[in-house]
């Protein structure tokens, strides 16, 4: 595997971690405030959201990165 996809899957999965912390914290204090079983309940919705991502990341991320470089030329 040569560096720089090394690179792009580090970013990924280290942007994953960040925005979908970030988001389901967010989301979850909004909607359900700071009640008995948050954390339990965030850490979760953490979980899935990062399954969820990691993907998108990967296949649309280049894909859209792509279309903004025609967009910006």
């Amino acid at each position: 595997m040569n560096v720089q996809l090394k690179r792009k899957i580090a970013f990924a999965l280290s942007m994953g971690v960040v925005t979908t912390g970030i988001i389901s914290f967010a989301l979850l204090a909004l909607n359900m405030g700071f009640s008995e079983g948050f954390a339990l309940t965030w850490l979760r919705s953490w979980g899935l959201g990062y399954v969820i991502v990691i993907p998108a990341i990967l296949l649309v991320g280049p894909r859209l990165q792509a279309q903004v470089e025609r967009w910006v030329h």
